[in-house]
């Protein structure tokens, strides 16, 4: 016997571990480990929450042209569904992407496999996920590069492969993926880049905003270098080729596109200036319709305001203009105290065009557009005057309250029949002796409507007040007091005030936001006008009134090329100053507050003008350059007034002539017998003795300064002295002031 060959015997022991049989068996068991590991991995990693960034969006706020006001949140991001996008857009997006979209599972088994080997071996990150896997990461999971994520993102992927249609993917991988220009989602990207809603984009820019995906900073064209430009336009011809080859495009259509150029990047709106308080305000509205402060700020709100872009920037000139101009608010401390607000409102729709809530709301946020921490002052007498014509309030002799009604017009002279006594100060202590509710008005005489609050009652004309959109309060007692306007109020409040008497009766709430619209809901707007708050000859007569305020009155220098009807006011101590006026198309309150650096009320005196800052001075000029800008040099319109036809311009009938005497003041007017002289002031709520005054007329149309008439007090009646601080209530107004 021969000897065995050692060589096969020693191939036959390495065959006995590596023959193939073995290591296919091996490969096998292998793959069913791993696919079994897959399956577990499957069953044990779950579909997580999206991630806090991918749900954040931001609000768009527009003016009522559909232009941008401002954009809010820290994401530049807001959500559209995917029947907004045009279908060739959409196309194009999955052609630059992810060709076999619609076809595969949502895995690309061979490009994550190799994206995941080149990051294992240290071969740099690459790409290869699908539009599902791109979305699972944007949506799901962080932007990591690591093996981990990867094997997440892929099994993720096919579980929403599994249980969201393709469109739903699509629209998700649209909406959360990063464009450039602090751009997040396909609406904010094509506002940025071409300066359109995504519904508007047309295939060729669809196709530019799908390549920008791959290097978005890179790819901008208006920042790009040459080798940026021409890399972003290969990827943009490559997007379309796609789209022909897959049918999604024309040959024809393709052949006739021209790359399309993006606009040069304009920044973000930010809060600076007038924005942020229009916002702001815009925000207290939505939440008062019942949206929650978290709905705001989670985002995704497009809410169109009221604001007229045009009127907006004419308030802004005006400011400008006629107070701030004239301040040094850095070498002035005092200076730097006057603090101005004003709200504009169309009477017809009850919409807010314009609003002026301070310097800027980057540098002093408080609004002084909706503050309701100072006194509207004698803006508040109107009402008072429309509360008595609404409730047929008489004085205390009987006689029917209208604008040709006679009052006792002295200074500190006590009011009667009322528990509280009250006897203001005329400002700078003027006696005006008998005089009508309209040269009351006109000069704003504080005893008058001390007395006629009592007359109608403190309790009704707050009750008017209330239905005429001010705000109740601690600081609203039915007291005498309130005729002077002591209470708080906003320029807001007193716009929508007036305008309820601009509009007859009819109540005007102040509206600022137009529409409001989320992709899960929508807010039904203020309903702007309401019922009929007050009688419209109620309305009419504090119209009519004010019309003489702004010819003969204290508010001449708001009078231009158009009818306007409107109300000086200057609280006590001057801490407040106003004009509240109105033409038959557009209402505007203007206030001047003084605020010191602490938030502390401070007087307006000596600050933009020596002396009192009064109502009728800068507020009144204020309100007269923009109402001129607004209605762009002037109005044809005029009022259409239903009133008791009471003569307006304030002149008493002469007490010498006959009853058959034609007179301007209203023949209904009763006349009553004159009191004894030396009967104390308390027995009568009208005036002294006529035979005692000569006439007292209005004064003449103003050239500089109005002139008024300043009888002599009647030497037979002297005021008693009640204990009341001669300054309490002052008006602080008087013709030309």
């Amino acid at each position: 016997m021969g000897r065995p060959d050692k060589s096969k015997a020693k191939k036959r022991g390495i065959r006995r571990f590596f023959s193939w049989k073995k290591l296919l068996g091996t490969f096998f068991v292998c793959c069913l480990l791993a696919m079994g590991a897959l399956y577990v991995v499957y069953l044990l990693v779950p579909v997580p929450s999206a991630n806090a960034e991918a749900t954040m969006q931001s609000n768009i706020y527009k003016y009522s042209n559909g232009k941008i006001l401002a954009r809010t949140g820290e994401i530049n991001r807001e959500i559209v569904g995917l029947e907004k996008i045009p279908e060739k857009v959409q196309k194009a997006f999955v052609a630059a992407e992810n060709k076999s979209f619609y076809r595969d599972n949502g895995v690309d088994i061979k490009g994550t496999t190799r994206a995941a080997w080149s990051t294992l071996t240290g071969k740099g990150k690459q790409g290869g996920s699908t539009i599902t896997q791109q979305y699972v990461k944007n949506y799901y999971l962080s932007q990591d590069q690591t093996a981990t994520r990867k094997l997440k993102e892929m099994v993720i992927a096919i579980k929403v492969d599994r249980k969201s249609t393709k469109s739903e993917i699509l629209a998700g991988y649209m909406n959360t993926s990063y464009y450039g220009r602090s751009s997040y989602g396909i609406q904010a990207a094509a506002r940025s880049y071409y300066g359109v809603d995504a519904t508007q984009l047309t295939t060729a820019q669809g196709a530019y905003l799908a390549s920008l995906l791959q290097a978005p900073n890179q790819y901008d064209w208006t920042s790009a270098s040459t080798t940026g430009r021409k890399l972003v336009e290969d990827r943009w011809n490559y997007v379309l080729d796609n789209m022909v080859g897959e049918g999604w495009l024309s040959p024809a259509e393709r052949a006739g596109m021209k790359f399309p150029v993006p606009q040069k990047p304009k920044p973000a709106p930010g809060m600076e200036g007038q924005t942020g308080y229009i916002v702001e305000a815009a925000n207290q509205e939505l939440m008062r319709q019942g949206v929650s402060e978290e709905d705001i700020k989670a985002g995704g709100w497009t809410i169109t305001l009221n604001i007229d872009e045009k009127k907006q920037k004419d308030l802004v000139k005006a400011v400008d203009k006629q107070l701030e101009a004239k301040l040094d608010r850095k070498g002035d401390k005092k200076q730097a105290t006057v603090q101005a607000g004003a709200t504009s409102v169309d009477p017809k729709t009850g919409a807010v065009v314009a609003m002026y809530g301070g310097i800027g709301a980057t540098e002093h946020w408080t609004s002084n557009a909706t503050r309701r921490d100072y006194q509207p002052a004698s803006t508040f007498k109107p009402i008072v005057l429309a509360s008595a014509v609404d409730n047929h309030a008489v004085t205390q002799d009987g006689r029917q309250i209208g604008l040709g009604t006679v009052y006792d017009g002295n200074s500190r002279r006590p009011v009667v029949g009322s528990d509280i006594p009250f006897a203001p100060e005329n400002e700078d202590d003027d006696d005006y002796g008998p005089v009508t509710v309209q040269k009351a008005t006109n000069s704003s005489i504080n005893s008058v409507y001390a007395q006629m609050i009592v007359d109608v009652s403190p309790a009704k004309a707050k009750k008017t007040a209330l239905a005429l959109g001010l705000k109740d309060g601690k600081d609203f007692p039915e007291s005498p007091a309130i005729s002077l306007g002591t209470m708080g109020a906003s320029t807001m409040d007193m716009a929508g005030a007036y305008a309820t008497l601009d509009n007859h009766g009819e109540k005007v709430t102040p509206t600022l936001v137009k529409t409001a619209s989320h992709r899960d809901r929508t807010v039904d707007p203020v309903k702007a006008i309401g019922e009929q708050v007050i009688s419209r000859e109620a309305a009419d007569t504090a119209t009519q009134a004010m019309t003489g305020v702004v010819r003969n009155g204290s508010g001449f220098r708001a009078a231009g090329d158009y009818e306007a009807a409107g109300k000086t006011g200057t609280s006590e101590n001057n801490r407040s100053a106003w004009f509240v006026g109105y033409t038959p198309e557009l209402v505007t309150a203007v206030g001047l507050f003084g605020e010191d650096a602490k938030g502390n009320q401070v007087t307006l005196t000596d600050t933009i003008n020596q002396g009192r800052a009064n109502g009728g001075r800068t507020p009144a000029e204020i309100w007269g350059d923009y109402t001129e800008r607004a209605l762009n040099g002037g109005s044809d319109a005029s009022f259409d007034l239903e009133t008791d036809g009471a003569a307006p311009d304030g002149t008493l009938p002469d007490p010498t002539a006959t009853t058959d005497a034609p007179t301007e003041e209203p023949t209904e007017e009763p006349t009553t017998a004159s009191p004894d002289p030396t009967a104390p002031p308390t027995s009568t709520a009208t005036t002294p003795p006529q035979s005692t005054r000569p006439p007292v007329t209005s004064p003449p149309e103003p050239t500089e300064e109005p002139t008024t008439d300043e009888p002599s007090p009647p030497p037979s009646i002297e005021p008693p002295d009640i204990g009341i601080d001669p300054g309490q209530g002052s008006d602080g107004n008087r013709p030309g002031q």
